[in-house]
């Protein structure tokens, strides 16, 4: 059965590719939908939402557009995730490949670094990450990336461990093929699975991360996203849950739907689950 035979057969991952699909949608027409500055002032504060059409979610404190918020909040919170679990992954794949390859003394010094960051609470490094680098989006990226890349390293390793004695990476060490060339062309292209599966889950939590940090006002002040929104809302929430309540929902329906497609995406690439299920 084909990669995306299999996929398909998962109702949830297909819910997930769906709703991602949507929340991507509104990121590149954010532009169209809402040509204005989401920061722009367009009417009175604290209008709920379904009352007037102009703003069909109504208004925040200082009376801007909540939905054109979160149009635009979109393209940065996915952009955020996503370029920032990339940088997790250039940091963790080839410190996890060169672990698991060379083995002994160098796989010992690696994953001892590796423990070192994962002692440290994720949060609390990003936090004194961005407060020290300045709350700007290149920070914002940079300590995401430093904090989210030693599960990718851990298991990038324990992949290698247990292919570096395939058969066909020894033919290659046999007709003296240079380490760098084995381990990029003969061992890395096998964990690519587990690899593309770990990393749709990862922009999820990028996502969650950096809303964290934009509601405690870490977040790049000159860019709106879902998290500066729902800080932006938290002290009036009994008067006006609309302004928390709407970008709250689109990071967790985000979130959900990432997670959901990484399901899929696990057991399309999943050889030996795949067979279960057939």
């Amino acid at each position: 059965m084909s990669f995306l035979k299999r996929f398909a057969r998962n109702r949830g991952a297909l819910i997930g590719v769906l709703i991602l699909l949507v929340v991507i949608a509104f990121a590149l027409l954010a532009t169209w939908l809402y040509p204005q500055s989401p920061w722009r002032t367009v009417g009175r504060p604290f209008l709920a939402p379904f009352v007037m059409e102009r703003f069909p979610l109504g208004t925040d404190t200082l009376g801007r557009n909540l939905a054109s918020g979160l149009v635009h909040g979109a393209r940065v919170s996915l952009m955020i995730g996503v370029v920032s679990t990339l940088v997790a992954l250039l940091i963790g794949v080839p410190l996890g490949a060169v672990a698991g390859y060379a083995g002994g003394f160098v796989d010992d010094a690696l994953m001892r670094f590796t423990e070192f960051f994962q002692t440290i609470p994720s949060f609390a490094l990003a936090i004194v990450l961005v407060a020290i680098l300045q709350p700007q989006l290149g920070s914002i990226v940079l300590a995401i990336g430093v904090v989210s890349w030693p599960p990718v390293a851990r298991l990038v390793r324990g992949e290698v461990l247990s292919l570096r004695t395939r058969e066909y990476v020894q033919a290659a060490v046999t007709i003296g093929q240079s380490t760098p060339r084995i381990i990029f062309s003969q061992v890395l292209p096998n964990t690519l699975a587990p690899i593309i599966v770990m990393g749709s889950l990862m922009i999820g939590s990028a996502i969650l991360l950096e809303s964290s940090l934009s509601f405690l006002g870490l977040g790049d002040p000159n860019l709106m996203s879902w998290g500066y929104m729902v800080g932006a809302g938290r002290t009036r929430l009994l008067d006006a849950w609309w302004i928390s309540f709407f970008p709250g929902l689109a990071i967790f329906l985000t979130v959900l739907a990432l997670n959901l497609a990484g399901e899929g995406l696990n057991d399309a690439l999943n050889p030996r689950l795949a067979r279960e299920r057939e």
